[in-house]
């Protein structure tokens, strides 16, 4: 959609001329003769950029800059002409918010020039305006509640966030470790500069190694370019690794030296490049047992590992659900235009109740379902369609470890799903490629014809 132009000018001549110039350009142009007209076809015609006369019949070109800066009108740029130009009038109005002051005659080339800066400039802020209102809009604050578990997270968080040491973010699938890294980095003395995320556990290792480090043209086949690595990116700023718990073992002492060293080496390069960065990482492994596994380095572990914090499951705060779901139900309110939206006591007591597997992420999947499904101004429990994930069955047995307790209840979702595991990854809130590990790692066969999964002796 090409570029609208306001004139607002009480001469026809200037009119035609600038809109014969602009509209032979590709713009699309509106047209007043005075303030009254111009501030109607302000707020009717949405203009990009207006072009104002200084002087009009019903008053100037102030009038109009002051008005919109009162409305909150979204401000639409004004450049200012006028036939009496003085360095008094061109500083008051760059003073009042005008984006330029011509003389007239005007020289089209020399406003050809200007208008595109303008609409440039405009865009830009309108772009960031609307990524501001999308982040504002998604970001979950990573201490949301009044739960004891919580305030010790945040005081946690306080104390480390100005730090350079890694932290070691641990807590199950969905719990907003994510948000807790972004958090960080924003209360830190990095805050102005890059914040980088790569979830290890999506690449490959030759993926991760190039995604990481970079390379050099001709490194391997295909490398026909050479490719800039994430942690060059990160410069000065923080490299946030989710899910290092996966990292591939041949990867791990690389990353260690960058830790030590603060210095690495593109794929294909035989030179150093330094490099400045904090590292934050997350996983819902147990680390300690993965290196008693031998599938992730105890070096590297207790480097990471200086700083622990655990983000604590949703159902280890149910005191926080009720307050943490009327926020995120505004957030997917507003992003289908929808507004006013509230949950009845039935509902709320269902959320309560239920035991999220997949914790916050989980929980907004559940409200943003039945905001796109549910035509109500008050959500009320059937339209909370908890069908997607059922709730965990009851674990009494307080002998039983983590390890064993979270292989039991694998088991029974398994064998409820008839072995399925793409369901049963649904219902446990974590993805495919996490159930065949623990599968695996557990010795549970998930077969469909097997009649169900079983444990291995």
């Amino acid at each position: 959609m090409p570029p609208r132009i306001l004139i607002i000018d009480d001469e026809p001549s200037v009119r035609f001329g600038i809109r014969d110039f602009l509209e032979s350009t590709g713009y699309e142009v509106d047209e007043a003769d005075s303030v009254q007209r111009g501030r109607e076809a302000l707020r009717t015609g949405r203009p990009d950029v207006a072009i104002v006369d200084y002087r009009l019949p019903d008053g100037n070109a102030l009038d109009l800059l002051r008005e919109g800066q009162e409305n909150g009108a979204a401000a639409v740029p004004l450049i200012i002409l006028t036939a009496h130009g003085s360095i008094d009038l061109a500083v008051q109005a760059v003073k009042e918010g005008a984006e330029h002051f011509l003389t007239k005659p005007l020289e089209l080339p020399t406003l050809a020039v200007i208008l595109n800066r303008v609409i440039e400039q405009q865009r830009s802020r309108q772009n960031e305006l609307a990524r501001r209102s999308r982040a504002s809009r998604e970001e979950v604050n990573p201490f949301a509640g009044t739960s004891p578990a919580l305030r010790t997270l945040e005081d946690q968080a306080l104390r480390v966030a100005a730090a350079s040491s890694p932290v070691l973010i641990r807590g199950e699938t969905g719990t907003g470790k994510g948000v807790l890294a972004r958090w960080l980095h924003l209360h830190s003395p990095r805050a102005l500069e890059p914040f980088v995320d790569l979830n290890c556990a999506t690449l490959s290792r030759d993926f991760l190694e190039t995604e990481l480090f970079g390379h050099e043209r001709g490194a391997f086949t295909g490398a026909v370019t050479a490719k800039t690595g994430l942690l060059e990116v990160a410069h000065r700023g923080t490299l946030f690794l989710d899910e290092i718990g996966d990292m591939d073992l041949e990867v791990q002492p690389k990353l260690l030296k960058v830790l030590e060293e603060k210095r690495f080496r593109r794929m294909g390069d035989v030179r150093d490049r330094r490099v400045d960065v904090r590292l934050l990482v997350a996983t819902h492994h147990d680390l300690g047992a993965l290196v008693h596994d031998r599938k992730f380095r105890q070096d590297l572990y207790f480097r990471i590992s200086t700083v622990p914090l655990m983000v604590p499951a949703l159902r280890e705060r149910r005191e926080d659900i009720p307050g943490l779901a009327r926020e995120l139900l505004d957030h997917c309110a507003a992003d289908v235009g929808r507004r006013h939206l509230s949950l009845a006591a039935d509902a709320v007591a269902a959320l309560c109740d239920y035991s999220w597997p997949g914790n916050i992420r989980e929980l907004r999947n559940v409200l943003e379902r039945a905001v796109l499904l549910t035509d109500a101004a008050v959500l009320t429990e059937p339209d909370l369609r908890f069908d997607m994930a059922s709730p965990a069955p009851v674990l009494s047995d307080t002998r039983l470890t983590l390890v064993a307790l979270e292989q039991r209840y694998i088991t029974e979702v398994l064998r409820e799903e008839q072995g399925h595991v793409e369901r049963s990854a649904v219902r446990l809130g974590i993805p495919r490629s996490s159930l065949y590990q623990k599968i695996k790692r557990y010795g549970i066969a998930a077969a469909k014809d097997q009649g169900g999964p079983r444990t291995e002796a």
